[in-house]
């Protein structure tokens, strides 16, 4: 059973960069996405500066535009902001937190959503029924206002905005796993494991579960970048993370007050990053859904 679960799970990971490949599109994304992933991880060693060290910051060098020379001799390519930070700098920092908070975010949401979907779909009756009414609740509000109402009850913090993110999340992952489940409990395979006494909890973990991945890889792609445009939107709107924590939407926000001024660069910037973030993982997402749905294949 594991030797064939690991050759399941080889063929699907080489038909996944097989299909990958196969798309141009797709393959830049990709690139896109791992430039940007690597990128966040070495910020420190990339940047010029540590934009959140006040020893690295000059105040005489606020607000330069893009390319100016500052009194340390530094040149700015991005411009800084009002603080006197390099603006590239910045950017890798606050792309290192948004990735930060939108995959974990992702990665616990689909926990939470797997772990109860398979339950609803295994045992039935009326946890079943609850689970899934609570699911229908969850999804019958936007995302943004249940997230505003969960930050404004505990506060701002990065753990508290991944807490919030998790919360209006993992109702997607329960609804996918559920209806894969109920599927694949009813197959042969899953009768005859309870024939033979199987535990329920290997039967779900090690029968049921590996048949749920595709659907998962595709919601858990697809989710990453909502959570990072959802994490940019509260930051931007004041009740996401502080100050002290760099992030995208924050330096949008901070830029967007100063744009009428003239100094579009601390606000367009990091927008147009955000904008190509969201748009490669979203562009790799679909490719997914394409290549592991049979249907849509063909």
């Amino acid at each position: 059973m594991t030797t064939f679960s690991l050759r399941k799970s080889e063929s699907m990971a080489a038909r996944i960069l097989r299909g990958l490949l196969s798309s141009p599109k797709a393959t830049i994304a990709a690139v896109i996405c791992l430039i940007l992933v690597f990128s966040a991880i070495f910020a420190p060693l990339i940047a010029p500066q540590n934009p959140y060290d006040l020893n690295e910051i000059d105040f005489f060098d606020a607000k330069l535009p893009p390319m100016s020379e500052g009194y340390s001799g530094m040149t700015y390519i991005l411009g800084t902001d009002g603080q006197g930070r390099d603006m590239f700098s910045a950017m890798l920092y606050g792309l290192r937190t948004s990735l930060a908070v939108g995959v974990t975010s992702g990665l616990l949401a689909m926990l939470v959503g797997t772990a109860l979907g398979l339950i609803a779909a295994y045992r039935g009756g009326f946890l079943d029924s609850f689970i899934m009414r609570f699911v229908d609740l969850m999804l019958g509000f936007p995302t943004i206002l249940v997230a505003l109402m969960v930050l404004v009850v505990f506060g701002q913090g990065v753990g508290k905005v991944i807490l919030a993110l998790v919360f209006v999340q993992w109702a997607y992952f329960a609804r996918a796993v559920r209806a894969t489940a109920l599927v694949e409990s009813g197959k042969e395979y899953a009768e005859a494991a309870r024939c033979l006494g199987i535990p329920a909890w290997r039967i779900m973990g090690g029968h049921i579960l590996p048949n749920c991945l595709p659907p998962l890889i595709v919601i858990g792609t697809i989710q990453v970048a909502s959570a990072i445009a959802a994490e940019a939107t509260l930051s931007f709107l004041g009740i996401g993370l502080p100050i002290t924590q760099p992030s995208l939407g924050l330096l949008i926000s901070n830029g967007y007050q100063v744009m009428l001024a003239g100094l579009y660069w601390m606000s367009v910037y990091p927008g147009l990053l955000l904008l190509v973030l969201v748009f490669s993982v979203n562009i790799v997402g679909d490719r997914l859904r394409e290549i592991l749905n049979p249907r849509l294949a063909q």
